[in-house]
Order: C-alpha cells, then structure tokens, then sequence
C-alpha cells in the first residue's frame, strides 16, 4: 500500500512538544493507530515480540491457526476449538 501524506494544524504549545520528539512521524502514527484501537495487543505496535512474547505466542498457536476470512477476505487468528 503506497504510503500518503497527511498534513493538519496544531497550536503553539503542542508544536513546541512535537519538537522534542525525535521521531514525529512515528509517534504520531503510533498515537492515531492506539486512538483507533487498531494497534497490535501484543507487539503493542512495534511489530516486534520480546523472546518472551514469541515463547508466549509459540504456546498460543499450537491450537490456533492463522486463516483468511471468506465473508471479509482478511487474516485472522481461530482457535481449533471454535
């Protein structure tokens, strides 16, 4: 998907915050993916697992699979017990 570019208007005091912010771009995309409740509750965003976090999911998926939806046509967890 081809990235866009989406520019909006802040007041003085949170443009004085922003610029503290090494990485603006990300931060605000990490901050507008939380608002939407569309960030990852494991990964928390990152898109990377602690080894912990992978030994957590290991033992998760030996009865889950990852499977495309038919009615929606996006990837999903199911458990093998549904």
């Amino acid at each position: 998907m081809k990235e866009q570019v989406i520019t909006f208007k802040v007041d003085r005091d949170l443009q004085e915050a922003l610029s503290l912010i090494p990485n603006k771009s990300e931060f605000i995309r990490n901050s507008i993916l939380e608002s939407l409740g569309n960030k990852c509750p494991l990964c928390s965003g990152s898109g990377i697992l602690s080894e912990a976090q992978k030994l957590h999911l290991e033992k998760f998926m030996k009865h889950h699979h990852v499977e495309k939806c038919t009615e929606c046509d996006q990837i999903h967890i199911r458990c093998e017990y549904e």
